[in-house]
C-alpha cells in the first residue's frame, strides 16, 4: 500500500476470500483493506501510539442519525464519561481535504457537538478546535495529543508506550 505521512507500524494483514483485509485494532477484527481503511489503521496507531490517546476511549464507524438519515462517523474520541469530544474523518490518500471534507464533518458535529475536528488523507492533517461561546473555530498548529486536551488525565496512558515522533526530515 502507499506510504503515509505517518508513523509506519506492522499492520496485520490477511487474506480472506480472495481479498486482503486488515486487523482494526479498536473493533478487534479484520476488515476489509482499502485506502480510506489503510489512512485509518495508520491514524489511529498514531494517535495512540504517539499521541497518548487511549484505545478504550476511541470507537471507529460510529453511527449517528442525522435528520432522519444513518451516517458514520470514521473515528470518535470519548472523554471518561462516554461524551464524544473529538471527531476524525479520513479519505483515501489520492482524495484532496476540500471544504466539502469539512462540510461533512462539521455536518456529523451538528449531532456530537465535539470540541476537536481532525480530517486526514493519510498525506495531509488538519485539526480545528471550536469555540461554541463565540461561534468561531481555530486550526491548530499539529494534532494535539491526548494530555493536551485532557491535561491531567494522563492515568488513562499506559505509561511506556507512549512513544516519540522520529525527527520529521
Amino acid at each position: 500500500m502507499l506510504s503515509l505521512n505517518l508513523p509506519s507500524y506492522e499492520a496485520k494483514i490477511v487474506q480472506r476470500n480472495g481479498k486482503n483485509v486488515i486487523f482494526d485494532t479498536l473493533r478487534k477484527r479484520y476488515v476489509a483493506l482499502t485506502p480510506e481503511e489503510w489512512v485509518r489503521q495508520h491514524f489511529v496507531h498514531f494517535l495512540t501510539d504517539y499521541k497518548g490517546y487511549p484505545k478504550g476511549l476511541l470507537a471507529n464507524e460510529i453511527q449517528l442519525n442525522l435528520n432522519g438519515t444513518k451516517k458514520r462517523c470514521d473515528t470518535v474520541l470519548y472523554d471518561k464519561n462516554l461524551s464524544a469530544k473529538l471527531i476524525v474523518e479520513y479519505k483515501a490518500p489520492h482524495v484532496e481535504i476540500t471544504q466539502a471534507v469539512f462540510d461533512q464533518i462539521t455536518r456529523y458535529n451538528m449531532v456530537l457537538k465535539v470540541k476537536y475536528l481532525i480530517v486526514s488523507n493519510g498525506l495531509s492533517h488538519y485539526c480545528c478546535q471550536i469555540d461554541y461561546n463565540t461561534q468561531s473555530y481555530v486550526f491548530l498548529p499539529e494534532i494535539p495529543s491526548y494530555s493536551q486536551l485532557y491535561p491531567g488525565e494522563d492515568r488513562y496512558i499506559k505509561y511506556g508506550l507512549h512513544k516519540t515522533l522520529p525527527p520529521h526530515q
